[in-house]
């Protein structure tokens, strides 16, 4: 049980990574911290990037909850 949760956690992790990666930058880095106040507060995620968000939220949550399950099971 220990190896089939530990290959999950690690498709779990591959599909975080993946969506974190496929989201389109928010604000301008550290570039916009100069009074670019516009760049950082734009607005609603529309699309694509609402639903990669929504992945991201999700896979992260599931991602934590299987890694203290797993760190249970070992101690």
């Amino acid at each position: 049980m220990l190896n089939i949760l530990m290959v999950l956690d690690a498709i779990v992790a591959i599909v975080l990574i993946a969506s974190v990666l496929g989201q389109s930058p928010k604000s301008a880095g550290m570039g916009g911290m100069d009074g670019g106040a516009t760049t950082v507060f734009s607005g609603k995620a529309r699309g694509l990037d609402a639903l990669l968000a929504r992945v991201t939220v999700v896979a992260a949550v599931i991602f934590g909850a299987i890694t203290l399950y797993i760190a249970k099971l070992v101690m």
